[in-house]
This record gives C-alpha cells, sequence and structure tokens, in this order.
C-alpha cells in the first residue's frame, strides 16, 4: 500500500470519462459525437438513441463521475491531501477541451489523469490519449504536462470491491438457489482484432478479464464458501456483421445456461466501473428480461462505482503514480497472473488500426 500525502510534481487531478447525454435533446448529438468519423448509419444512431429516450434521454454516467468526484475528494482531505480535482469528458460537457483551458488559467502545469476505465485496449486507454493529445494542443506552451494512473482491473480495491457486491448480489437470489448460482462476468465486447492488439504481450483485453473473473471468483469462494463456475460474456456489440467481436452475448450465454437447466446466475458487470447506459440497458433491461423469459433467476451485482475500497484505491494509485515520478520505488499491488500494468505505454500498444499514426500522450513512448 502507498502511504504519504506527496502528490507532487502534480499540481492537479483530472477524472477521464466518457461523457453522456443529460436530456432528450442531448442524445443525437452525443451519439454523433461518439461516432464521427466512423460511417455509422443515421438510423443506427436513432435505434441506440432509444435506448437512452428510453431513460428519459438521460444517461446516469455523468451524475455517477460526479458523485465520484465528491468521493475522491473527500477520501483526498481525510488523508490530508490537497489537490484540486478536475473533470473532463470525450463525448459530452465537460469536454476535455474546456476542461484544460480551465486548468491551464488556472495555473496547473502538470496534471495526472485518473481514466473511469480500468483496463487495456484502444477503447478503453489509447482513444482516450489520442482525445486528451487533442485536447492539450491548441494550448500550445500553455498546455499542463499530462500523464496516467496505470490500469487498475487488477488493483486489490477494485477486484475486493467486485467480490463484496458479488457476494450481496448472490445473498440476493433465493437461498437455496445461491450456491450453484452461476457467475456470469460481463463487459462491453470489442473487435477481435483490437482485443488481440490490446495490451503488451500476454495480457489483452479478454486475458486480463478472465484473470479478474478468476480472483472475483476466488474471492467469493473465501467469503461464502461456496465454490462457483463462472463464464465471461460480452455486451454491446456494434459493427457490421461481418466483422468478428468478442463473444458470448450474455442474451445468447444466458439461453445456453437455460437450456443446461442451470438453477440460477448473478450478472458481474465487471468491466464497468460505474452503472451506466450498457449497464442499465443491455444488463438491467435486455438481459433480466431474457432471464426473466427462460425462467431462469438473475441478480445483478453493482460495480464499483463510490465504494471506499475503490476509491482508496484511485489515492494509493495517484501517491503511487507520483513516487514513481520522483524516482522513488513504491508498492505496486495487483492481484492474479499479470502483475501490475505498465506506467509507460509501450510502444504500439492498444495501437489505432484506424489511423495507426494518431498522436497520444500521457508519457507514452507511442
Amino acid at each position: 500500500m502507498t502511504s504519504g500525502t506527496d502528490v507532487s510534481p502534480y499540481d492537479a487531478l483530472l477524472l477521464v470519462s466518457f461523457g453522456g447525454p443529460e436530456g432528450p435533446e442531448d442524445v443525437l448529438p452525443f451519439l454523433e459525437n461518439v461516432t464521427r468519423g466512423r460511417g455509422i448509419p443515421q438510423e443506427r444512431l436513432l435505434e441506440v438513441g432509444e435506448h437512452y429516450l428510453g431513460f428519459c434521454g438521460v444517461s446516469p454516467i455523468n451524475a455517477q463521475n460526479r458523485e465520484l468526484i465528491a468521493a475522491l475528494e473527500a477520501d483526498l482531505s481525510s488523508h490530508g491531501i490537497d489537490v484540486p480535482v478536475y473533470w473532463g469528458n470525450r463525448n459530452w460537457d465537460p469536454f476535455l477541451t474546456d476542461t484544460f483551458a480551465r486548468m491551464a488559467g488556472d495555473g496547473v502545469t502538470r496534471v495526472l489523469a485518473v481514466l473511469t476505465s480500468a483496463y487495456s485496449s484502444y477503447s478503453g486507454c489509447r482513444q482516450y490519449r489520442e482525445n486528451l493529445a487533442a485536447a492539450v494542443a491548441p494550448l500550445g506552451d500553455r498546455a499542463p504536462q499530462v500523464d496516467r494512473v496505470r490500469h487498475y482491473f487488477n488493483h486489490p480495491g477494485f477486484v475486493q470491491a467486485m467480490v463484496s457486491s458479488t457476494v450481496a448480489a448472490l445473498d440476493a437470489l433465493p437461498e437455496g438457489l445461491r450456491r450453484d448460482a452461476r457467475l456470469v462476468f460481463v463487459t462491453h465486447s470489442v473487435p477481435t482484432s483490437m482485443n488481440d492488439a490490446s495490451g503488451p504481450s500476454g495480457s489483452a483485453y479478454e486475458t486480463q478479464h478472465r484473470d479478474v473473473a478468476r480472483l472475483v471468483t476466488a474471492g467469493v469462494a473465501a467469503a461464502t464458501g461456496a465454490d462457483h463456475r463462472f463464464d465471461l460474456a460480452y455486451c454491446s456489440r456494434s459493427g457490421p456483421p461481418t466483422q468478428p467481436w468478442l463473444e458470448p452475448d450474455v442474451n445468447d450465454h444466458l439461453e445456453v445456461l437455460g437450456a443446461e437447466g442451470t438453477p440460477a446466475a448473478v450478472l458481474v458487470p465487471i468491466g464497468f466501473v460505474s452503472d451506466h447506459m450498457e449497464v442499465r440497458f443491455d444488463l438491467d433491461t435486455e438481459a433480466l428480461a431474457t432471464a426473466g423469459r427462460l425462467g431462469l433467476p438473475v441478480s445483478r451485482a453493482a460495480t464499483v462505482g463510490t465504494d471506499p475500497g475503490f476509491v482508496a484505491a484511485l489515492r494509493e494509485l495517484v501517491l503511487e503514480r507520483a513516487a514513481l515520478v520522483r524516482g522513488e520505488a513504491p508498492a505496486r499491488p495487483a492481484l492474479g497472473r499479470l502483475g501490475p500494468s505498465h506506467d509507460l505505454c509501450p510502444a504500439g500498444c492498444c495501437r489505432n488500426e484506424r489511423e495507426p499514426d494518431c498522436p497520444a500522450l500521457c508519457g507514452a513512448e507511442a
């Protein structure tokens, strides 16, 4: 565990997230921002927009980011750490460009970014870095230097928070079904080519999730005394049908479990830090409807959100990176087979297949 209160040389933290609409009039412009340059037809945007309109056009992600910032600020303050926390999104207000302009005006010179994405992949890391590079470019010499904390999918604080929420979800099932319930870990699907290009050798996107699934399953066994079978499934597939994406889809997998006579299942959204639209619609709406049609009892584990252990983990990651920059050798806790993630992204890591020469930053070699 990293201790202390010294976050120098950083004079600010930046929570970097995806963003989401906060009203019906925001939905289509938001989706256009997300898909710009990808040739997605208008009818597909309107179809996806219906998911948001089913929730009054409001994605929960922005409200949850506000809650996470408040929790992180409180945790930092309680440990004697005085550093401002800014917030910028890739696709909706507050946009990264506006946030960096505000930071430059406030005199910030070096900022440490905390991404609301625990895993490495093009869309989960490199694309954020490209957006950060684009956001600081207009500021020229006034631009703050930007680093990021390492990927934290296997940090004890993230894993233990998922263990706790999975145990709580098991407890929500009828008592007679808990011991034999299947744990179905769920994350956002990506093209198989993106999976193959994510992370350094041996730690691709899918591999990272499977390692966390094993860790959480072992933690649940230690907490409950019951050994559960587990699977990894995916949600939110998009793109042309001819393009291979990671499978199985969570709904297809529930169909298989129902046909096998599985007594119950727990959906565990390990790929998400908060209950945003992929969780609220793909799991809480579509997947639960599939389970209901099959007569398969299902409960859904909470995401880590503002779990105190997860928030403390973010503080530890901030202090760890600051110590590394100062030339110290802090503890770098990581569970499982993969060890702590890199701090400087290796050349070619999570490459941008559409624009392989697109610039990125955050202390990266490429």
